[in-house]
């Protein structure tokens, strides 16, 4: 059957109401009879005793039939609901007033009847003689001659003719009454249980159909505020709990780490998109920038096939330049290429170490100093004395030290100033890279470590000089940031952590 929750619950829960009330009516009826029989034995408990002490059932030669049956249809026409047997000391019954061929046992059990003698828990029921295998709740009394036991007095107390007028009447409408008053209650239980798994399972009906809803290309399903009747509820594998708040509505926390999830798989897949979109972006750039050298290469290289008898050394040479200054500058894209794959892929972990911070900045200094001297710009590094020593990767340190002074230099116009800082900040050494050119446009810091920055110019490495310092500061757990630092162009900013005291600083190469 395709049934929804609701309706699943719904007819489970019918059923049991139905189980519930069936069992409830019979046990009910059940406790009424059991109640009815114990008024009635309790109130003719002496009935047998006194029988057996007034009337004259037996002479000098034993019982008297006659005197037997005349006395227990009389008892039995005043009051037609009881039974009169006289039994024998071994429960053989030896007079009663039953009409021929009524009786179906010969003989009743005693147990009961020496229960009921030694005064025991009422009701108690014995055998009924006019049924085979009936019980019956009873009265009797000991029989004695001159003193000796010679039988029992034996009294049905709800007999035939009881049981077929109830039968006919009371029984029927006690009956009636009991299954419409139990039915009437089973019916608006069933109509309050109705409505209440509605209320309930309405939260999760809605959550259902946000998820069905739900826009695996980055939309967050449209989910309501929250459920009526419940608060927000943080999961408790997602977001810590308030302190001293304990939720416990299951439906409620599955509500909320569904939105978390949601929105978290949301931002999973705008970052996939992204990625993409850089990726191919990338293609782009890398495809661009290897066309133009490689064209130029070929260039070149025809005009010296084709035009190699008319032209003279110094031309010839300066072609040949020309190609060989192109090749390197694939040969570099390709490197940064290899590089920030080798980054990007995991194979590649820092290893720190302590060293001198101030020592490694000097030593980047001077890979750049004679092209610094030739565009008569000024380095300069600040930093205080006695000046802690970083741990860190090394040569990742010198490699983002280096592409931050390359970009420096390439964007900072003759006569301009280029500034190393270097200052204490907490457990960490804040290293500020700053030049005087003309900065960077608003429309370009989007994604500036993410993609190729070129700024317009023509790069030897592609552009991914920022990219790889991003990606080695990320292996340190460390970020990048660009400042807006006034009277200044570009101003690159990270840090590195400080070595354990006892550490000793390794010696910069």
């Amino acid at each position: 059957m395709n049934l929804t929750l609701t309706q699943r619950l719904s007819l489970v829960f019918a059923l049991l109401l139905l189980v519930c009330s069936g069992t409830s009516a019979w046990l009910q009826l059940r406790s009424n009879r059991m109640h009815e029989q114990e008024v009635v034995q309790g109130l003719s408990r002496d009935l047998a005793e006194s029988i057996a002490r007034d009337a004259q059932l037996t002479d000098a030669q034993g019982l008297m039939p006659d005197a037997v049956r005349g006395l227990f249809s009389q008892l039995m026409v005043v009051n037609p609901s009881v039974e009169v047997y006289l039994l024998e000391p071994d429960g053989r019954i030896a007079g009663h007033a039953a009409p021929e061929g009524r009786l179906r046992r010969d003989r009743v059990d005693l147990a009961p009847v020496r229960r009921f003698l030694a005064g025991g828990m009422l009701p108690i029921l014995g055998d009924d003689p006019r049924s085979a295998d009936g019980r019956k709740v009873f009265s009797a009394a000991p029989l004695r001659v001159n003193g000796r036991d010679v039988g029992f007095i034996y009294v049905v107390l709800l007999g035939e003719a009881h049981d077929l007028l109830a039968a006919r009447s009371s029984a029927h409408a006690v009956l009636k009454t009991a299954l419409w008053s139990i039915g009437l209650v089973a019916l608006l239980c069933l109509a309050a249980g109705l409505v209440a798994f509605a209320l309930i399972t309405r939260p999760l009906r809605r959550l259902t159909e946000a998820v069905g809803r739900f826009d695996m290309h980055g939309e967050p399903p449209d989910l309501p505020a929250r459920a009526p009747g419940l608060a927000p509820v943080p999961a408790p594998d997602l977001v810590p709990a308030a302190p001293g708040r304990h939720r416990r509505d299951e439906i409620a926390v599955l509500d909320t780490a569904f939105r978390q999830m949601a929105a978290r798989m949301g931002e999973q897949w705008q970052a996939l998109t992204r990625q993409d979109q850089e990726r191919r972006e990338l293609i782009a750039n890398v495809s661009h920038d290897l066309r133009t050298p490689l064209a130029s290469v070929q260039g070149y290289l025809e005009t010296l096939l084709l035009k190699d008898a008319g032209l003279d050394a110094p031309e010839r040479r300066r072609y040949l330049g020309i190609a060989l200054d192109q090749c390197r500058r694939v040969g570099a894209l390709a490197q940064s290429l290899f590089e920030l794959a080798r980054l990007e892929s995991g194979f590649v972990q820092p290893e720190p170490e302590p060293f001198a911070m101030t020592d490694l900045v000097q030593d980047v200094f001077q890979k750049f100093e004679l092209r610094a001297e030739a565009r008569r710009i000024a380095m300069a590094a600040v930093f205080p004395p006695q000046l802690p020593p970083a741990h860190a990767d090394l040569g990742m340190i010198e490699r983002v030290l280096g592409n931050l002074l390359d970009n420096a230099l390439r964007h900072t116009p003759e006569g301009g100033r280029i500034e190393v800082r270097i200052a204490p900040a907490g457990d960490a050494l804040e290293v500020t890279v700053s030049d005087t050119g003309p900065g960077i446009a608003g429309e370009l810091r989007a994604g500036l470590f993410q993609r190729p920055f070129t700024a317009g110019s023509t790069r030897p490495g592609g552009g991914f000089g920022l990219r790889i310092v991003h990606r080695m500061l990320a292996l340190h757990g460390r970020r990048i940031t660009l400042r807006d630092t006034p009277g200044a162009g570009a101003s690159f900013s990270f840090s590195v952590a400080v070595a354990v005291a006892g550490e000793h600083p390794a010696a910069v190469r």
